[in-house]
């Protein structure tokens, strides 16, 4: 694993995670595992989502582009965040690494139907974790 972003110029994958678990014409959820140190690598979101940690789990994030790992996660079990991605764009691209010494698994919920703002807004979250960005997004 590099600490400094490379990607070879191929397309990012719109996919939030390692397993496509349901899908119908409104929503689609996934489910995300990384083991131990483990790592998801860039991908986009393109839609609206909800992220459900059912149990306890650390992690980190990098958006492509950037020399650190500012993104920071942490998760009691029930942490729930949600995202508006807006009409107007994708997420910048992303991945994901886990910092603890256990497997976790999150869900990550995505709403197809089109996002009622046309401009990304800031995450939102319940009491059972923190999510914080170097840019507040």
């Amino acid at each position: 694993m590099t600490d400094t972003p490379a990607y070879s110029g191929e397309a990012i994958p719109p996919t939030p995670g390692d397993t496509l678990v349901f899908e119908n014409d409104r929503v689609r959820v996934w489910s995300m595992t990384l083991e131990p140190g483990g790592m998801f690598d860039f991908h986009q979101h393109h839609h609206d989502h909800v992220v459900i940690w059912p149990d306890a789990g650390d992690v980190q994030g990098q958006e492509l582009g950037d020399a650190e790992w500012g993104i920071a996660q942490h998760a009691d079990p029930g942490f729930v965040l949600y995202k508006t991605v807006g009409s107007s764009k994708p997420l910048h691209p992303h991945r994901i690494r886990n910092l603890g010494g256990e497997k976790v698994t999150h869900f990550i919920i995505e709403l197809l139907e089109t996002s009622p703002s046309a401009v990304e807004l800031p995450w939102q979250h319940n009491d059972r974790g923190s999510f914080t960005t170097p840019d507040g997004r």
